[in-house]
């Protein structure tokens, strides 16, 4: 296109013509439609002969929000759930700053050297204003994210942690019908994201730090009673004493604690995700306990539970979402909110009207 500066008329003004767009590097690369899916088949058969592509495609037609992927995905999982099931499902938690990233690293590359497949599922936090999330967790596992055996995924909570989670957990099916022995899901942090987590793995890990403080301060009772067991990382150096001491404080703490279903003590370890120390012992503490659930039926037990809390779980969420996306009742809701800020209505009425209007249209 040529510039309108470059008239005779205008002296002096002269404007270059650009650069022209230089041929493609590969002249026989074919642009692919990325708006084409693949059939249900193709996926299928790609995630259960170890294709990671499609394994990733799959999935993220898991997180999407699109009714036609979602019924793609639900029909791929459905498919792939006879396959799934035989892996060691891990939750990893602890306070920002614990060292959960370059523990999993750590905690990955001892597993790989053993031969097993591990598949890390991240979940990270969502910015409130923007929605975005940083999705930097792959940057912190050097090893593991260039591991010929190893599949790592992060996913934005995106404001919504059941959702997330909920997909986190379809996602398991499909990375273990992917032949991964091993997952990792790694937790946003101490908080509302462990009991979903716990909801969905066999061991409960949660990694604490030392030479903090208060050992016992900023950690939830809750968290405490949900965990398998607790590492204490960075017990290298000079910090091996004070991990020592916080290892005897939270063993006392555990004591306080009624006894688990699974009838397991939970066991409290010190180890350095950097240094490499105390691994093995971290790995075999995890076997016990599994070794030590499935001889008492609690590891089947446990896992069915899971599935009907997911079932519910799943029950809730397409409620809420029926509810919030009907048109009707948006325009609704609109109206109901102003009269509540104008002290016309109570929250509780306006609550109450909104619910019998979408139900009693569905009677």
């Amino acid at each position: 296109m040529e510039h309108p500066e470059n008239d005779p008329r205008y002296r002096g003004l002269t404007v270059n013509k650009g650069v022209a767009r230089p041929p493609s590097v590969n002249p026989y690369l074919k642009k692919r439609d990325r708006s084409k899916l693949r059939s249900v088949k193709e996926y299928v058969e790609g995630i259960l002969s170890g294709d990671r592509v499609l394994l990733s495609q799959a999935v993220t037609l898991v997180e999407s929000s699109l009714p036609e992927h979602q019924e793609t995905a639900q029909t791929i999982i459905e498919q792939c759930l006879p396959h799934a099931g035989n892996s060691i499902r891990v939750g990893i938690t602890g306070v920002p700053g614990a060292g959960k990233s370059t523990s999993i690293d750590a905690f990955g590359m001892h597993l790989l050297e053993k031969g097993h497949k591990l598949a890390v599922l991240a979940i990270d936090p969502s910015s409130e204003r923007s929605r975005g999330s940083i999705l930097g967790d792959k940057t912190r596992m050097e090893k593991l994210s260039v591991a010929e055996n190893a599949f790592i995924r992060p996913s934005p909570s995106a404001g919504s942690l059941g959702g997330v989670a909920r997909k986190t957990r379809e996602t398991i099916v499909l990375c273990e019908a992917a032949g991964f022995d091993s997952i990792f899901v790694e937790t946003v942090g101490v908080g509302q994201s462990e009991t979903a987590v716990h909801s969905m793995v066999d061991f409960f890990l949660l990694i604490q730090l030392s030479g903090t403080g208060d050992e016992l301060q900023g950690i939830k009772r809750g968290i405490m009673e949900m965990a398998d067991g607790i590492v204490i990382n960075k017990a290298d150096g000079d910090n091996i004493d004070k991990a020592n001491m916080a290892r005897r404080q939270l063993r006392n703490a555990l004591h306080l604690y009624p006894l688990q279903e699974s009838g397991w003590v939970p066991e409290v370890l010190t180890y350095s995700g950097y240094y490499k120390i105390g691994i093995d012992e971290v790995w075999e503490m995890i076997h016990r306990y599994i070794d030590f659930v499935k001889e008492n039926g609690y590891f089947d037990r446990k896992r069915k539970e899971q599935a009907k809390y997911w079932m519910f779980e799943s029950i809730n969420e397409q409620l809420r979402n029926g509810f919030y996306r009907d048109p009707e009742i948006a325009a609704l809701l609109a109206q109901l909110e102003q009269e509540v800020l104008h002290d016309r209505k109570s929250s509780f009425t306006a609550a109450r009207e909104a619910l019998e209007k979408y139900y009693g249209r569905r009677r």
